[in-house]
């Protein structure tokens, strides 16, 4: 099973890449199996095009390498202090695609304008406040997971209705039940950031979307109301 979340890993990582997600070789992809409680993660600084299967890294939930010869990715702290935090969750990916690291640049949450967003994100998808200096002199990585954690704890946020978050001055982490529907999910926040900087650019008051709308098009994709598709989302 290890060497099955190894090639989803690797595989997600790869579509990263396909989506247009990160140039050169920034972003990465973890998983977590929760039954062995070991993490498959990108190794650090590894170009996409050279990236094998058998690269990918596993790690215990202390950041200690399990297998593999290579350096684990430098934020996976970050993943790891998220696995603890939101234990549904299976799967991390973080980029800087253009359009959300531009909210998360702005230290702008992304509002909820349109029925695109409300079916993938219950909400605006929340940013964090900016780390502090002494934060960042010091187990800046974990210090990162822990300024989500914070923002998700202080706004009883969902972690599974807003798969989504802004690191201030960072960048985009997104997540799901598997490393596959992290860059899914990815992918929509790429989206709905870019349709959100059009609409502002067409009318700079827009209207957010009506709680009674974002909340009939979120239910209708998700939990146990669902009625759209063929069955149950991943």
């Amino acid at each position: 099973m290890l060497e099955d979340l190894k090639g989803n890993v690797w595989q997600a990582n790869l579509e990263l890449v396909l989506k247009g997600l990160v140039a050169l070789t920034f972003g990465n992809v973890s998983g977590f199996d929760r039954a062995s409680g070991l993490v498959a993660i990108k190794p650090s600084g590894i170009a996409y095009d050279a990236l094998k299967a058998r690269d990918i890294v596993l790690i215990d939930l202390e950041g200690k390498v399990v297998e593999g010869k290579l350096r684990p990715s430098s934020d996976a702290p970050t993943h790891l202090a998220l696995y603890k935090a939101f234990p549904e969750i299976r799967g991390i990916s973080h980029g800087h695609s253009p359009a959300a690291t531009a909210f998360a640049q702005a230290a702008a949450e992304i509002p909820c304008y349109g029925t695109t967003h409300a079916d993938h994100f219950n909400g605006a998808v929340p940013v964090t406040r900016f780390l502090t200096k002494k934060e960042v002199s010091a187990d800046y990585e974990a210090k990162t997971g822990a300024v989500i954690i914070e923002r998700f704890e202080s706004g009883n946020i969902n972690p599974l209705e807003l798969p989504a978050v802004l690191v201030a001055g960072h960048g985009p982490f997104t997540w799901g039940l598997s490393p596959g529907s992290a860059v899914r999910n990815a992918v929509i926040l790429e989206t709905v950031a870019h349709m959100a900087i059009q609409t502002r650019l067409i009318r700079k008051d827009a209207r957010v979307l009506p709680g009674y709308i974002r909340e009939k098009h979120h239910r209708r994709k998700h939990g146990p109301d669902a009625y759209y598709g063929q069955g149950k989302e991943k």
